[in-house]
């Protein structure tokens, strides 16, 4: 579509600064705790900014330990293997934790979630969402369970920022002896019944890549609750090195210990994460204000959640979509009087220099997992009905209200 031809925005021109889905947003503090590691000469993965963030995140989340490493994909990997050794022993070299053991898995989510259970030589079982939060639907969780009883993980991510029902999926894990690996590398700061997600698994992660409301650049944490799995995932993260004065090694390893300049940038972040929620709901409130009477709806919360809205989500009524469809790697779509579909939407707005996201397509119709399993509770696949009809707006903290409200025009003038 050449919007120079199209007469629904005539009158609008492209924003001169691009604007981003999610992007760093830096205060100075963070500089400041570089230069310090580098003054003392603290540039590898031990330090006191490491020491510092570890014990802060500790205390924010409310768990007795905290491991800085050097993703949150890191820190999912060594949950699902510390989880998988605690379940099923210890395995030998080259054989993973969970081999050729199934693991419920959130559908709807990014494939980092997911892709650590097949490290560790285990199958996902993809569990379909419910729409109250979009989240792993503990009905299709319980229907899981019918279907294999043996199993024994489970893998539940909070989307966009808006926490899963935490309660009802441990209710479900406790009834049949499971262990839950907590994904809450997009919700940091986000409160379910009052407490911080990140708290409610067996172990749990979370993210400071480049897009998250705290970031370190990358980054990540492993949250634990027993202090001899915390040193065992610290040992892990520096190659399982054992205390012998020559390099011996008992266990595989991994390079996945934080640096202590990449915690200089998370140590200060930190002091901001309520502003940074702060501003994340607002712009969500711009946008649920500005759409309000268009045929779409804003991503849930329960009433007693509090999402960090992270990423502001849309999803267009089922009514209003014009014809669209999407191959392996671009969508099409057919303009329609008064409908339109979050392809059209994003082509919108990347040409006029903003940035949107598909949501999460989800992992049951990636290629890489192709005759995976899929448990839904639903008639339809709910997961597949939010990928067709939701979309990610422009969700920077530093949008102003201004350019907000030319993202909402735009947005109003695709329906027309």
């Amino acid at each position: 579509m050449e919007l120079v031809k199209d007469p629904r925005f005539i009158g609008l021109v492209p924003f001169e600064q691009r604007l981003w889905l999610s992007s760093p947003t830096m205060h100075g503090e963070e500089q400041h705790w570089v230069n310090e590691a580098i003054r003392t000469n603290w540039v590898t993965t031990v330090g006191e900014n490491i020491n510092e963030i570890e014990r802060q995140i500790a205390e924010l989340i409310g768990v007795p330990y905290a491991v800085a490493l050097s993703s949150g994909t890191a820190a999912l990997h060594l949950a699902v293997r510390l989880a998988g050794r605690k379940l099923y022993g210890s395995s030998g070299a080259g054989r993973g934790a969970l081999e050729g053991k199934k693991v419920f898995a959130s559908d709807m989510t990014f494939s980092a979630t997911v892709n650590p259970i097949c490290y560790e030589g285990g199958e996902p079982v993809f569990i379909d969402s419910e729409r109250d939060t979009w989240n792993m639907d503990p009905a299709a969780l319980e229907k899981a369970f019918r279907l294999h009883p043996e199993v024994r993980l489970i893998v539940a991510a909070h989307l966009y920022g808006t926490p899963a029902k935490m309660d009802e999926i441990r209710r479900i894990a406790d009834e049949h002896g499971a262990l839950i690996v907590e994904d809450a590398a997009e919700s940091l700061g986000s409160l379910y019944h009052g407490a911080q997600t990140g708290s409610f698994g067996d172990i749990s992660a979370i993210s400071f890549n480049g897009n998250k409301i705290i970031t370190g650049s990358t980054g990540g944490m492993i949250l634990l609750n027993d202090g001899k799995e915390a040193e065992l995932a610290r040992k892990w993260s520096t190659q399982s090195r054992e205390k012998a004065p020559w390099y011996q090694h008992k266990d595989l390893g991994y390079n996945y210990r934080m640096s202590n300049i990449i915690a200089g940038v998370v140590r200060g972040q930190l002091p901001h994460l309520e502003e940074h929620i702060e501003q994340k709901r607002t712009i969500f409130e711009r946008y649920a204000k500005g759409l309000s009477g268009l045929p779409v709806s804003m991503a849930p919360a329960e009433a007693d959640f509090r999402t960090n809205r992270w990423l502001s989500c849309m999803l267009i009524d089922e009514e209003a979509m014009c014809a669209s469809s999407r191959g392996s790697e671009a969508p099409s779509f057919s303009p329609e009087a008064g409908k339109t579909c979050p392809d059209e939407i994003l082509s919108v707005l990347l040409q006029f220099n903003a940035e949107g996201r598909p949501i999460w397509k989800p992992m049951h119709m990636q290629p890489v997992f192709e005759g995976m399993e899929f448990v839904s509770a639903a008639e339809s696949a709910v997961n597949e009905d939010i990928f067709a009809r939701g979309l990610c707006l422009p969700s920077d903290n530093k949008i102003t209200e201004e350019e907000q409200t030319k993202v909402i025009e735009l947005i109003r003038r695709c329906f027309g």
